[in-house]
């Protein structure tokens, strides 16, 4: 399942390169970045939340 998150998650950031998904916050090409970083703090969260 982990895979598949990470994969989709690689997917939107290919998407918005290609073309800009226009979400607040995610109008730009450039603004690929921030899906990265969103997915490393969900990622933390998720580590710090496990036993």
């Amino acid at each position: 399942m982990t895979k598949a998150i990470g994969l989709f998650l690689l997917l939107a950031m290919l998407v918005q390169i290609i073309r800009p998904l226009g979400y607040p916050g995610l109008k730009k090409r450039s603004d690929c970045w921030k899906i990265a970083v969103a997915a490393f703090v969900i990622w933390s969260i998720v580590l710090l939340i496990r036993p």
